[in-house]
């Protein structure tokens, strides 16, 4: 995929009616696909239940390889957007 310095990406979802059961499913096939791909990977994922919205947080080169993990996972989401990070790692 890309060249460059690690960026971090949140993609957001929007899921009606998502159980926690199928957000992880989906979470570990975005994992996974992420997996495949050089320098993407999944830091974090949270479900919002009541807001029907999830997050999830990417160290990645470009938006791009972002997007080729979701390609690769066959899951949906609204959209991508570039964050700042506080470099901690948790």
């Amino acid at each position: 995929m890309g060249s460059g310095a690690t960026r971090t990406f949140v993609v957001e979802h929007y899921w009606p009616d998502v159980t926690a059961d199928a957000f992880r499913a989906s979470t570990e096939q975005v994992r996974a696909a992420a997996g495949e791909l050089a320098g993407v990977r999944l830091l974090h994922a949270t479900l919002v239940p009541q807001d029907e919205s999830a997050f999830c947080v990417f160290a990645a080169v470009s938006e791009q390889d972002v997007q080729a993990a979701y390609a690769r996972a066959g899951v949906r989401f609204e959209r991508i957007v570039e964050a700042l990070d506080d470099g901690e790692e948790r």
